[in-house]
């Protein structure tokens, strides 16, 4: 009997990288020996407005083609989506939010009412300014979800985001995501 692949659904906004991170986290679990499937959602094809992404990874042949309506982790690049669309929709107990957010996991619980689930949080987009010198929160929360779910090692995130980057942008720009991603692997915190 088939068994139900990891999901994950990505909620941000034009320009911040959600689908770029949901491809990324797919060919490096590919890379790590998964199965995988990525694909992205949005309405108005402009920066700024909301999209969604998803992620699926499995050992065996993914046969879904549909969204992600009951993700296992739900990842926040942009928090001020809560206000707007009830991110939470369709997880379980057991589901993991990952938040881009200054605040500890308690506080994030609390400010956008959290119940249950298990709450992670890392503050993207300081990272991502300080080692990006751009609001992109994505590679951070890629080593925040290596991190918080053990599902894809690190280093094979590493070694897709450094494949990709070199390839569009030089070695520079590599290392500099390279360093986004392993700074968002130490400085995530749980509960």
């Amino acid at each position: 009997m088939a068994t139900k692949p990891f999901e994950v659904r990505w909620h941000g906004r034009g320009g911040q990288g959600a689908k770029t991170a949901a491809y990324l986290l797919a060919e490096a679990a590919m890379h790590a020996g998964k199965v995988i499937q990525a694909f992205p959602e949005f309405g108005p094809e402009r920066r700024g407005a909301p999209i969604r992404a998803f992620t699926r990874i499995s050992d065996e042949p993914i046969r879904i083609r549909s969204h992600v309506y009951s993700p296992d982790v739900v990842i926040v690049l942009d928090p001020s989506l809560f206000e707007w669309e009830d991110l939470l929709s369709g997880t379980k107990d057991e589901a993991v939010i990952l938040i881009n957010t200054p605040l500890s996991p308690a506080e994030a619980r609390e400010e956008f009412g959290i119940e249950g689930r298990k709450v992670f949080t890392v503050d993207a987009t300081a990272i991502s300014f300080e080692e990006l010198k751009r609001n992109l929160p994505n590679i951070p929360l890629m080593g925040a979800f290596a991190k918080a779910t053990g599902l894809v090692p690190i280093e094979a995130m590493e070694e897709e985001i450094r494949s990709h980057f070199e390839r569009r942008y030089g070695p520079e720009v590599a290392e500099a995501n390279v360093k986004a991603l392993r700074r968002g692997y130490e400085e995530v915190r749980g509960e």
